[in-house]
């Protein structure tokens, strides 16, 4: 993901992006001098300044024409990220609570949403959390496992090379690169494989049977791990 992704990120158009980059390098534009300097027709231009404008990622200065100067970027995104905090709670606080999951099978497809799904587990587990991921993947969720320990909660990892992590307990064993399993609470399972960013899927559920299938199988891993750590 480039800069201008990244703003888009933020509510910002490729257009409205291009030209934000556009104004941190050059210093204050007018629109021809932005639409002469960035390829964008000049209407296209004053269209996206205005627009940066309006959504708080540039302030105008009145010259002789006007110019636009961007809003330092740490300061645009706080203040977007607060923004979407407070619509966050009015929307947590308005809408209807959803539905439980009475045990269904869901699917959920692609890396980003996959390793969110994982954060989401990791960070509204009470008691505890099973998980058996590649050691690459595992650097990605230490965060959100560390807070668990530091909580006194219970985290067990099966992975493939040591991994520090004070609190928890791990164990060592041969695992394929892609492949993720998680348990958290013995409510919530997600298992599945992430091959490569395209090529990603998991399945989640909450189904009791199939929670208790996954803890067994587990249990058992662990069990023979200790068993090889022993002899």
């Amino acid at each position: 993901m480039d800069n201008v992704e990244r703003l888009m990120e933020f509510g910002l158009t490729r257009h409205e992006a291009n030209l934000y980059v556009l104004l941190v390098l050059e210093g204050a534009l007018n629109g021809y001098e932005a639409a002469k300097l960035s390829g964008i027709s000049r209407s296209n231009a004053y269209n996206a300044l205005a627009g940066l404008a309006d959504k708080g990622a540039a302030c105008m200065q009145e010259e002789d024409t006007v110019k636009y100067i961007p809003v330092p970027v740490e300061e645009f995104c706080s203040n977007k990220i607060r923004h979407m905090e407070n619509q966050k709670k009015a929307l947590i606080a308005e809408l209807p609570a959803k539905r439980k999951n009475n045990g269904g099978y869901l699917t959920i497809k692609g890396e980003e949403h996959i390793c969110d799904k994982i954060i989401d587990m990791l960070s509204h587990a009470k008691e505890r959390a099973y998980v058996s991921i590649y050691n690459e993947r595992l650097e990605t969720f230490r965060e959100y496992l560390e807070k668990m320990t530091s909580e006194g909660k219970k985290v067990v990892i099966i992975t493939n090379e040591p991994f520090e992590l004070s609190g928890a307990t791990v164990y060592l064993t041969k695992c394929r690169k892609g492949q993720i399993r998680l348990i958290t609470d013995s409510n919530d399972v997600l298992t599945g494989e992430i091959r490569n960013q395209y090529e990603a899927t998991c399945l989640y559920s909450s189904n009791h049977n199939l929670v208790e299938v996954f803890k067994d199988a587990l249990a058992n891993e662990i069990q023979l791990l200790k068993m090889k750590g022993s002899n």
